[in-house]
């Protein structure tokens, strides 16, 4: 979209080449859309927001997984974060579990941070989940859950890495 827009004249070369070099360093899709907001119309962007309906888990399991576009608020149950796309620094995801499970699972390089009041409850991070009000460090996205919590559990998960796998990588270097 930028090349097209100095293509046809809408952006000078430097200011083409300022941009580009703005959207190499961006970490979220909002940082993105600031660079070609006054290019196109919204509806024009080549990323469209998820508008669909929250994710409910009603006496089974639903969940969000694969590459989507995050929101600045979401209030889901259930989410695969691995390959979405946060919209901002820092999302906040709101949720109320009642006698369930919440298990958000997180890519390395995102700090997680667990808030909200819990009755009968359990609250548990793997490797890097941030306790309430610990901070995270500069730049790092940070998905704040915001969840009431009744006798359920809110869990964040971080893949495994293979042991195998990374002992071939360090034994080829």
């Amino acid at each position: 979209m930028l090349t097209e827009a100095a293509g046809d004249g809408r952006l000078t070369l430097g200011e083409h080449s300022e941009r580009a070099e703005r959207a190499y360093s961006a970490r979220t899709l909002g940082e993105l859309a600031a660079l070609t907001a006054d290019l196109a119309a919204a509806s024009a962007q080549p990323i469209r927001l998820d508008t669909r309906k929250p994710v409910a888990g009603i006496f089974g399991r639903e969940r969000r997984d694969g590459r989507w576009v995050v929101p600045e608020r979401l209030a889901e149950v259930v989410l695969d974060m691995r390959e979405a796309l946060l919209q901002s620094q820092r999302v906040t995801v709101l949720a109320t579990v009642m006698g369930g499970t919440l298990q958000l699972i997180v890519p390395d390089g995102v700090a997680v941070e667990l808030t909200g009041p819990a009755v009968l409850t359990r609250k548990s991070g793997q490797s890097g989940a941030k306790a309430v009000g610990a901070p995270a460090a500069a730049g790092t996205p940070v998905i704040e859950v915001r969840a009431l919590t009744l006798c359920g559990r809110v869990k964040v998960v971080r893949p495994r890495r293979s042991r195998w796998r990374d002992a071939l990588s360090r034994r080829r270097s």
